[in-house]
């Protein structure tokens, strides 16, 4: 497979390395100071673009790679809300392909799955209370991350008590969401539910960040063979 990276910051060339000991060949990088090689035939060339960026420049990344008929793998997180319904459009009316996820690592993937079931369980227990702790690095300036935001999202659809998430509150009828910035941290998540009685708590650690970049060349494996607005639940029958 032909693959093209949109961002070549620590990410890019993790996943860079782990395209090539998969047998793929990377045709085309661009970063900040090459955004012309989005009109190159290298790039045009691309089975699929594996985009990690800042918010600020997803959605136009998207765009420039789709005007060269090329799909995309993104993992940038922070255009949803102004760009969502554009995206939603151009995939599923216009022919274009997004696999998007907020997380690519298979035990976050797994992680998720049993977050929903364990949210489906604890509606029937009104006794426990339920809250949220992130913890990053200290150059992850966004919070609280996509990730705890997808699960959290997860855990309000499931659980009637819970009318949204938010950070920094005391109102029960809110699921609280944290955020902790430190060192070199690649991720951590963890979920408690807390009653009078007794602590249920689950946690995903990453330990680094190949398993972010791992599941990135999956998803474009994935993608290539598929079409439309796609997520982690398509490649992942859990």
């Amino acid at each position: 497979m032909k693959i093209a990276l949109i961002g070549y910051g620590k990410m890019g060339k993790m996943i860079e390395q782990i395209a090539l000991d998969r047998g793929h060949e990377i045709v085309s990088i661009i970063d900040i100071d090459n955004q012309q090689d989005f009109d190159s035939p290298e790039f045009a060339s691309a089975d699929v673009a594996i985009e990690f960026t800042a918010p600020q420049a997803a959605y136009g990344n998207y765009l420039k790679a789709w005007a060269k008929g090329v799909k995309v793998v993104s993992g940038s997180t922070g255009w949803m809300t102004e760009h969502g319904d554009e995206v939603r459009k151009a995939c599923n009316e216009e022919g274009k392909t997004l696999f998007w996820a907020s997380n690519f690592s298979i035990g976050v993937a797994i992680f998720s799955a049993v977050n929903r079931y364990l949210a489906k369980i604890m509606n029937q227990f009104p006794q426990y209370d339920v809250e949220m702790e992130e913890t990053h690095h200290v150059h992850k300036l966004d919070h609280p991350s996509g990730t705890a935001i997808t699960l959290a999202e997860e855990i309000v659809d499931n659980i009637d008590r819970k009318e949204a998430w938010k950070e920094d509150t005391t109102d029960k009828k809110y699921l609280r969401v944290d955020h902790i910035r430190r060192g070199e941290v690649p991720g951590i998540h963890t979920i408690r539910y807390d009653s009078d009685a007794d602590l249920i708590t689950i946690t995903h650690d990453a330990h680094s960040r190949k398993g972010f970049a791992l599941g990135a060349v999956l998803a474009a494996e994935y993608t290539s063979q598929h079409q439309g607005l796609l997520t982690i639940s398509d490649m992942f029958k859990f």
